[in-house]
């Protein structure tokens, strides 16, 4: 074995090898961060190198491309005409333009919706980009004008951009505004404003100095001025909300608008109070298009919210003449679309605790101051020399036709001195132009009557149909004031009108009307407090009219008042009273014509009767004018009967002139009862009754040529 010492000297031994270093692992996430950091550095940096050619230059470079976007954008021209900035930063995005313009539809009145001598803005950055709403932190406008227009539709209007995209206001922090005008047109709404606002300047968060504005316009040709303030519009970003003040003056009314708005610039969701007073509520709902009836001076104070496109009045509160008036209303104005016409809604419901008799005179015509200075006498008319006293007052057909409505009105009580009414229920409603009184409901000195009406405006001849119901009333607390005692007056009167006419007034609906007028009397009692007319004897009167009372009231055993209507004229059918002592009939009528009354009244006693005169009782004369003719030519034959027989005989044998046989044929009630025509009358024997009228127009004109004499 060779000894390591063996080796020759001089050699030297070759260096060990050193050992293979292992691979290195590949990271594939620091190689991602390396590109992203890398990526986001370049990003950055040409941001960086954007804004500082934006900041150095104000981005003045980027005038034709804003004109070209924004044009593309909204479907119109925009132009800047002088300077021009538009940079970002983190914070605010700054944009400014001098005489930029932006201009309308072609079918619009003005060559542009907005135009400004300077516009300076500083836009919060995040807002623009991702914000729905977009917030202004500062505004500086000179000389701006705004024109917003509707198409004569009312489907397009002059501030929807591009593909029915609306302007949507921004809120704005601070402003300073100066020579800024605003132009609203609305053909359909007929709506013309015209408004300037002062000169605006504002310091941090808060507006130092009130936004006034004022203007003039008109609305449905009703010309109005109106003025405001936003008095302390706070720093929105922080929740405040803005004073808001208005006063308009128009249509003889006077209109007071207080409380907040959300935002300068924002009505919807406004927390609002509104006060309105004027001479007539007429003319004030004239202004928005909606017919209502005229009243007496009015006032009236709610609370206003506007969302979607429903404006609310909640908690009314106020009176008209002397009736008081609460409750809520929304009008809801939608716009036009495709096979809609976007009308005008009200909804209401009203109530008032205590309404005026006269107050309510207006609702069928009748000229409410005249009513309360002149009382009922004021609804009388001379015409050709003959009073009347049915409402010749036109239906607003035009304004029918501009709105749809559904309104319910309660009333509690009726103040009047004629016959107790209380507990009214109308509901109304309006749907192009067929307007239904449905119900119109109220207790009437006992009983309760029910109605519905229906005024049907769609065709050039407005055609009203009538039917009026009548549940059975006391005669004693009905015809009170008439003489009527109620103590000792058990019977009771139920009716019911149903009539069809055409005419746009009261009157002249009436006047054409065709239908039938029924009054029945059940069985029961019936006492006068002072002369005795029920049973139309002139003898019993006569006597009664010393004596000034009834010993006993008088027996009802059944009895029907009944008028069939033809061409406005109604003609008894039949008028058929059978008590226990006389049956009771009459013929004639009366006219809606002319207002005309004719009627003769006569009774045949039962059984015999002295002191009877056995003359037919006439009314005469008008509505507003009746007359009651008690003697007659046939009563004077009898008393120059009697005068004879005193000559010739002895004094006593001129009673036997007033003696009545007593040969009456009682009434069957069941077809009175019914409320049957003539037709179906019979006597008590079945035998058909000829004593009666039988509903023709020449009953009324045969007993119009009869001479009565006035007593």
């Amino acid at each position: 074995m060779a000894d390591a010492s063996a080796v020759e000297p001089g050699f030297i031994a070759p260096p060990r090898p050193e050992p293979s270093p292992l691979p290195r692992r590949h990271d594939p996430a620091r190689h991602a961060l390396a590109i992203f950091i890398s990526i986001l550095a370049t990003v950055v940096g040409l941001i960086f190198l954007a804004w500082l050619v934006l900041f150095v230059t104000k981005g003045r470079f980027l005038k034709h491309t804003f004109e070209r976007y924004a044009s593309s954008y909204s479907g119109r021209t925009v132009k800047v005409a002088g300077d021009f900035n538009l940079y970002f930063d983190p914070f605010a995005t700054k944009f400014l333009a001098e005489g930029l313009t932006v201009s309308n539809p072609a079918w619009a009145s003005k060559p542009n919706m907005f135009q400004s001598k300077l516009i300076d803005t500083r836009i919060a950055t995040m807002s623009l980009i991702f914000g729905d709403k977009k917030r202004v932190n500062w505004i500086n406008l000179i000389d701006g004008d705004v024109d917003l227009e509707w198409d004569a539709r009312h489907r397009n209007n002059t501030w929807t951009f591009g593909p029915g995209a609306p302007l949507t206001m921004p809120l704005i922090e601070r402003a300073a505004i100066d020579g800024t005008t605003l132009r609203y047109r609305d053909p359909q709404m007929q709506v013309k404003a015209d408004i300037a606002f002062q000169q605006v300047k504002a310091v941090g968060n808060r507006i130092d100095t009130a936004i006034r504005f004022s203007g003039d316009g008109s609305m449905r040709g009703i010309p109005f001025t109106l003025s405001g303030s936003q008095t302390s519009p706070n720093d929105l970003i922080a929740g405040g909300r803005n004073q808001f003040a208005l006063h308009v003056d128009g249509a003889r009314s006077h209109i007071d608008v207080s409380g907040t708005l959300p935002g300068a610039t924002v009505i919807e969701g406004a927390d609002l109070t509104v006060g309105v007073r004027g001479q007539n509520l007429r003319n004030l709902f004239d202004l928005a298009g909606i017919a209502v009836p005229d009243t007496r001076a009015y006032r009236l104070r709610a609370h206003m919210t506007k969302l979607g496109y429903d404006y609310r009045f909640t908690r009314i509160v106020g009176n008209y003449g002397n009736s008081d008036l609460s409750g809520a209303l929304t009008v809801t104005i939608p716009p036009a679309r495709e096979g809609d016409d976007g009308r005008m809604k009200v909804v209401a419901d009203l109530k008032s605790r205590l309404v005026d008799m006269v107050d309510i005179g207006p609702f069928i015509g009748f000229e409410p101051n005249a009513l309360a200075t002149k009382g009922a006498t004021a609804a009388v008319k001379q015409d050709a020399g003959y009073p009347r006293i049915l409402p010749d007052a036109p239906l607003r057909v035009d304004a029918l036709k501009a709105f749809d409505a559904k309104v319910t009105y309660r009333v509690a009580d009726v103040r009047q001195k004629f016959v107790p009414v209380s507990n009214i229920l109308l509901g109304l409603d309006l749907d192009h132009a067929l307007l239904k009184l449905s119900p119109l409901n109220f207790d009437m000195a006992g009983g309760h009557v029910e109605s519905d009406i229906a005024i049907n405006a769609r065709t050039p001849a407005v055609v009203t149909d009538y039917d009026i119901r009548m549940s059975p009333t006391p005669m004693g607390k009905l015809l009170a004031r008439f003489g009527v005692a109620e103590l000792g007056t058990t019977g009771t009167i139920k009716a019911r009108i149903k009539m069809h006419g055409t005419g746009n007034t009261l009157r002249d609906s009436l006047a054409t009307s065709n239908g039938r007028i029924a009054i029945v009397l059940p069985k029961g009692t019936f006492w006068t407090k002072y002369v005795q007319l029920s049973e139309f004897d002139v003898g019993v009167f006569v006597q009664k009219l010393f004596e000034n009372k009834l010993k006993k009231p008088v027996e009802v055993n059944c009895g029907l008042i009944g008028f069939t209507v033809r061409d406005g004229i109604a003609a008894a059918d039949p008028i058929l009273i059978d008590t226990d002592k006389n049956v009771m009939t009459a013929k004639g009528g009366f006219s809606f014509k002319d207002e005309l009354m004719s009627l003769a009244f006569r009774a045949d006693a039962k059984k015999i009767s002295l002191f009877s005169g056995q003359s037919p009782i006439g009314i005469r004369g008008h509505f507003a004018q009746p007359a009651i003719q008690i003697v007659t030519p046939q009563l004077l034959t009898r008393v120059g009967a009697a005068v004879a027989l005193g000559v010739v005989a002895t004094p006593f044998a001129s009673l036997l002139a007033f003696v009545d046989p007593g040969d009456a044929k009682a009434a069957a009630c069941g077809p009175i009862l019914a409320g049957a025509n003539a037709a179906a009358q019979r006597t008590v024997k079945g035998d058909p009754r000829k004593d009666i009228g039988r509903g023709k127009s020449a009953d009324v004109k045969e007993q119009k040529s009869k001479p009565f004499i006035r007593f």
